[in-house]
């Protein structure tokens, strides 16, 4: 490996200090010399692409408190700039952790910030990480508490060494704590010959952990070198993300919280605006007037052909109504199915807030997850109309597919898919915390809210395979790989428990 060798000695010439070598990026599968150590890991200066730890900081602010909290920080960014680093560290810490509860920081530690930390990773930087024996992350700059549940869930790392926030009777107190020795000791690293990583302005910019001091070698990129990293591809994320939570649908760097807040006094009148044309205009009329101010609506194999009252947009000799069966992206969902159909449909729900069914548009149909009492509730909304039901129970912001539960398999003899996505540039429409109330305020508080609406081929229950009657189990799973299909999102197993044990901590239940 080439590259520039500093190398310290003592007075009585033996080695004290590790051998740095300043080098272009040569990853461990490519020198068996490297493989088998162990590696101890600057994480800003080795993994992260970005040298600013300031939108961290901004998502825990508002994330686990308010938006004041968050412009409290912004206003101080100024005053950061002209600070040494270990002062701006300070500052950023106080204002964002004083006063709060370690449940609500340990919420988006585990929720929220992994997405944005897997968005910054350097690919070149993860090609060393995975190639290593066993890996320690050092954290210089962010405390362990922001960073660990990403280095180990994502990125597979044994141990996580960092600065601690202390704590007074489970509330953070704002103040870094030195980090505990004890969690590298206790992993025994000493019985493995160790490497470090990391970049040469973090290493040599202010005193680098001593840690390092343990490693026989330590490798450093240049700055001019990890400009030029490029980021992971969600291909080859180590663990697929799926669910995340949290408002703030965009990296709150300085200048896009600046746009953040400067665009608040406009979202909030333009946010009870298109709330109240949905709710009271008739549909073609609210969504011409929503296409003026600014919500993006656009529906491919559209059934209607008249919106003549009584009229069917799919003949169906039955005395039932029409089953649609979607995937699930916000709650507005089915509104949007009952404004491009042009006709009032019931809406299936499970734990929604009473806020939401009150204001809802249409008549929803509240479940009870009793298998029997469900199928009895279904039965008598198809008996007066057509239905919408979300099959995966909950929503998914990535492009993947819950499991569908196979209930609505059971009902009719022929379901009409409906493939469904959105984007929201500014804010996440969707949440499981306590404010799943707001949700479709904070979907309209989007600059350009956008939503498309695919109706697909009506699809039969009653499947025969090689002669052999399909399950019901079976329908549901071709019916979600069809709409994967036809939106590009990979079907998993994964259900709304999965979900909320993963995010919140509970099975998903609103009162």
């Amino acid at each position: 490996m080439l590259g520039q060798h500093l190398h310290r000695q003592s007075s009585s010439d033996i080695s004290t200090y590790p051998e740095i070598i300043l080098t272009s990026l040569q990853t461990p599968q490519d020198d068996e010399h490297l493989r088998n150590k162990t590696l101890i890991l600057d994480v800003e200066g080795g993994l992260l692409r970005s040298p600013s730890t300031f939108p961290y900081f901004m998502l825990v602010a508002i994330e686990a408190d308010s938006f004041l909290r968050g412009l409290i920080l912004l206003c101080l960014y100024p005053l950061l700039c002209c600070l040494p680093q270990e002062v701006e560290l300070q500052i950023m810490v106080m204002v964002c952790f004083m006063g709060l509860s370690e449940e609500k920081v340990a919420r988006v530690t585990r929720a929220t910030l992994p997405k944005y930390f897997l968005e910054d990773v350097g690919r070149e930087g993860f090609e060393v990480l995975r190639g290593m024996k066993r890996v320690a992350g050092v954290c210089s700059l962010l405390p362990r508490v922001m960073v660990e549940p990403f280095l180990k869930e994502y990125m597979g790392l044994e141990v996580v060494v960092g600065r601690e926030v202390k704590m007074i009777k489970g509330r953070y107190v704002g103040l870094l704590e030195k980090e505990s020795e004890g969690r590298l000791e206790q992993a025994k690293f000493d019985q493995t010959e160790m490497i470090g990583f990391g970049c040469s302005s973090s290493y040599f910019g202010y005193d680098h952990h001593q840690l390092f001091s343990w490693c026989k070698e330590v490798y450093l990129v240049t700055p001019e070198e990890k400009r030029k990293w490029s980021t992971l591809p969600r291909d080859q994320y180590p663990r697929p993300l799926i669910f995340h939570d949290g408002r703030l649908a965009f990296r709150p760097t300085p200048q896009a919280t600046i746009a953040m807040f400067m665009w608040l006094p406009v979202a909030l009148p333009l946010t009870l605006l298109r709330t109240l044309i949905f709710l009271n205009l008739p549909y073609p009329i609210a969504v011409a007037i929503g296409s003026v101010i600014g919500v993006t609506t656009r529906v491919i194999n559209s059934p209607v052909h008249t919106g003549q009252v009584g009229s069917e947009p799919h003949a169906q000799p039955s005395l039932q109504g029409h089953l649609y069966v979607c995937n699930h992206r916000t709650l507005l969902d089915p509104v949007y199915i009952s404004a491009m159909l042009n006709m009032q449909v019931s809406a299936v729900t499970y734990s929604v807030s009473r806020v939401t069914e009150l204001i809802s548009p249409i008549r929803t149909v509240r479940l009870t997850r009793n298998r029997d009492e469900d199928r009895r509730r279904m039965e008598q909304s198809l008996r007066l109309g057509d239905l919408v039901v979300c099959p995966e129970g909950t929503t998914c912001r990535e492009p993947y597919l819950l499991r569908f539960s196979h209930l609505f398999t059971e009902l009719v003899d022929e379901v009409y898919p409906v493939a469904l996505v959105n984007w929201s540039s500014m804010f996440h429409g969707t949440s499981t915390g306590k404010s799943k109330y707001l949700d479709h305020f904070y979907f309209f508080m989007n600059p350009r809210p956008a939503y498309d609406v695919q109706f697909m081929d009506k699809m039969p229950t009653r499947m025969v395979i090689d002669g052999k009657r399909c399950e019901s189990y079976e329908v549901a799973n071709f019916v979600q790989g069809e709409i994967g299909r036809i939106l590009g999102f990979q079907s998993t197993k994964l259900t709304r428990k999965d979900k909320y044990l993963r995010l919140a901590g509970n099975e998903g239940f609103a009162h």
